[in-house]
């Protein structure tokens, strides 16, 4: 048979959990948890623009919030699955693939691969997918991610430095996302182009060491230990140009799409990102505010949304930013 025109985005689910905690509910704690620690009211917020955050319920794992997510995606897309890509930062156990224990609990008889790049695992998953799919190596895959980041927040803090180290956390969110990608004869549909550049020089910016060969049984490695401003100055670094090249390659403008979702972990670094690279308020998704910093979930999270807003419809065209630590940048441009 000949190989598929493309790889369509055929379903999509979000699972966000019920259970909120609020920014000022989380300053509370740490205050009330490190009464020997001077810590500003307020800043968290004021730094981050973050209100609320979806925490897990207890007993839940990654792999739970990606099955609640996949089981909405598969109602969308009925069929059979060919192959299950877990991709999150999260995962259950460092053995075996998290993607196993998804499977099972979806009833899904497949192969099976996790693909982790922090905040960038589902678009890589995309990326991945949709090779797969285009060289007829499977017609059906389903990606499913579930974040689990509050089960590494640093609730005591010895100092106002190791707080300010811990302070990207304070704004994770836990929460599902799926896709089911499927092969598609219409050129004209699904994953058009992906662009994908990584800065490895800067993987030590932001890490969560815990369960790795580098700080064995450290119970103080079990907590994320980020540069914030050391982050974001690296992100800067590359400016628009990987973005507003691949516009230039397939000869399109922001005129062109409908959507531009980014990766969001802060509400006041958006306006100068979208400024440098020209994109219209009216093209983009809002997240961050009211869920946080949901890791691989965000753009998924965004794509869902912008469909409930009848921003994405037939023939409508998103281009999807992924930003991560490491550091990398993800893009895939998808026509709806």
């Amino acid at each position: 048979m000949p190989s598929p025109a493309s790889a369509r985005v055929a379903g999509l689910g979000i699972h966000l959990p019920d259970r909120v905690r609020t920014t000022a509910e989380t300053e509370a704690d740490l205050r009330r948890r490190n009464r020997d620690v001077r810590l500003p009211t307020g800043l968290i917020r004021r730094m981050t623009g973050v209100e609320t955050v979806h925490v897990r319920p207890e007993g839940w794992d990654a792999s739970d919030l990606a099955v609640a997510a996949a089981r909405e995606a598969l109602a969308e897309s009925p069929g059979d699955v060919e192959l299950v890509l877990f991709a999150s930062a999260s995962q259950d156990l460092i053995e075996p693939a998290t993607s196993h224990i998804v499977a099972a609990k979806l009833g899904v008889d497949a192969p099976v691969m996790d693909i982790k790049n922090a905040c960038n695992s589902v678009v890589n998953a995309m990326q991945v997918a949709d090779v797969f799919i285009r060289t007829g190596q499977y017609r059906r895959v389903l990606i499913a991610s579930g974040e689990a980041p509050t089960a590494a927040v640093r609730w005591d803090v010895d100092s106002h430095a190791q707080f300010l180290r811990s302070f990207p956390g304070y704004t994770m969110s836990d929460g599902g996302a799926a896709l089911v990608l499927e092969a598609s004869d219409d050129a004209d549909v699904g994953i058009r182009s992906t662009r994908f550049l990584a800065v490895s020089r800067h993987w030590g910016v932001g890490t969560l060491p815990g369960g790795g060969t580098m700080r064995t049984r450290d119970l103080d490695a079990e907590y994320f230990d980020m540069d914030g401003h050391g982050l974001q100055q690296a992100f800067l670094e590359l400016g628009p140009e990987p973005v507003l090249g691949l516009l230039h390659d397939r000869g399109l403008s922001w005129s062109d799409f409908d959507l531009v979702a980014i990766h969001q972990v802060a509400l006041p670094y958006l306006p100068p990102i979208f400024e440098r690279l020209g994109v219209p308020d009216d093209r983009t998704v809002i997240t961050v505010a009211e869920h946080g910093n949901l890791a691989s979930v965000t753009l998924p999270l965004q794509l869902k949304l912008a469909r409930e807003r009848g921003m994405l419809h037939a023939g409508s065209r998103a281009l999807l930013i992924g930003l991560a630590g490491g550091i990398s940048l993800g893009l895939v441009e998808v026509v709806w």
